[in-house]
């Protein structure tokens, strides 16, 4: 609100997680720009559009909300200022911060306010080590406005916990206790590489794993894996998409098919036989095994994990936003990392779960010193 009263005729981005967030947290909340607008004339004075997503301020500034899942709707706008709220909630956090980015180019000095829980995504983690971000933080107990009761409620449920130092303390965890895969751990599970060095993996077997979203806005994970000729399977390129309708994604999986002349394993859970005839329609030549969740997310991965530990796994390359994923998942069945679903780690499970301990396993080798 002061920004727009010393803006005169000023455009502004509010981007939250959904549409509806926007609306009834950022515009209409009780801690929204209508909320906080000043009495008499200039809160009468405000114009709000729910149709058009459109907030006109008393001096003819604009605020218009935006979907952090729906990056595509960021090209083409452009702005002064932004307000980003709970951007570790984003489903399509880098595309929507990127595309915002390449818009916020109007005035003397664009500026972009991020109001978030510290979750350890890849978005948020680059937004902090910008040399030109200014960093600022609190605790819940410094909140004057939040009743002291809850405090103590919140207090006795959640102190000492992962939980509470990530929502009460503010502080951004960089992976979940007891992580499956930690984040030493998986840089000493590369191919023997260093930063910046290209995918030579040659592999003699191939599979992209598939793990279909629920719906339009949410990430397709999709995973390819190989074996080689030692045995050692590596996890050779991440070619999820988000936001994608089932035809979208059902080309990405068919062009990385072709790519790595590879064949398919898809969870059927979301969409059954569908999700076969989808990926069978996008032209895909191999043949695609539709596989069925019986267990958590966490404990299929539990055995994939201990392949990466004894070196019978590895990954050819850097995969940021898997590897988040990853470092997310922890023993005994619980996911603390990005997003709601761990897509693209659930997305290599599969294909790694079908290249060593599915039916065309490697072979045991007896190799020559």
């Amino acid at each position: 609100s002061a920004l727009a009263r010393a803006h005169p005729g000023a455009s502004f981005a509010l981007v939250a997680a959904s549409m509806a967030d926007a609306r009834s947290l950022m515009i209409e909340g009780p801690s929204g720009l209508i909320a906080v607008a000043r009495q008499g004339e200039e809160r009468a004075r405000l114009k709000w559009r729910p149709s058009l997503g459109r907030l006109i301020f008393a001096n003819g500034a604009e605020a218009h909300i935006y979907s952090g899942a729906k990056a595509d709707r960021l090209r083409g706008p452009q702005h002064h200022f932004a307000w980003c709220d709970e951007l570790a909630k984003w489903k399509q956090a880098k595309e929507t911060w990127d595309n915002l980015m390449l818009g916020l180019r109007c005035g003397e000095r664009p500026r972009a306010l991020v109001t978030t829980t510290p979750r350890p995504i890849a978005a948020l983690k680059a937004i902090i080590g910008d040399p030109d971000a200014e960093v600022t933080g609190g605790t819940s107990f410094a909140n004057p406005h939040l009743p002291r009761a809850h405090l103590a409620a919140m207090t006795r449920s959640y102190a000492g916990t992962r939980f509470g130092r990530q929502e009460l303390e503010g502080e951004m965890m960089s992976e979940a206790a007891g992580a499956l895969w930690t984040r030493k751990g998986i840089d000493g599970m590369r191919s023997g590489m260093g930063p910046g060095t290209p995918n030579t993996v040659s592999p003699v077997r191939t599979i992209v794993g598939v793990d279909p979203p629920a719906s339009f806005e949410g990430t397709c994970g999709i995973v390819a894996c190989g074996v080689d000729r030692e045995g050692i399977a590596h996890v050779l390129a991440d070619h999820s998409v988000s936001g994608a309708s089932p035809e979208g994604w059902a080309r990405k999986v068919a062009a990385a098919a072709a790519m790595w002349d590879a064949r398919v394993v898809a969870e059927a859970n979301n969409g059954g036989r569908m999700v076969e005839t989808v990926l069978k329609g996008a032209g895909i030549k191999r043949p695609v095994r539709l596989v069925h969740a019986a267990e958590g997310k966490a404990a299929r991965a539990a055995p994939i994990a201990t392949l990466f530990e004894s070196g019978q796994a590895k990954f050819a390359g850097r995969f940021p936003e898997l590897e988040d994923e990853l470092t997310g998942l922890a023993w005994g069945g619980s996911y603390e990392g990005p997003g709601s679903s761990p897509d693209r780690a659930d997305a290599m499970v599969w294909a790694m779960t079908e290249l060593m301990l599915g039916e065309e396993r490697a072979e045991p080798r007896v190799r020559v010193l």
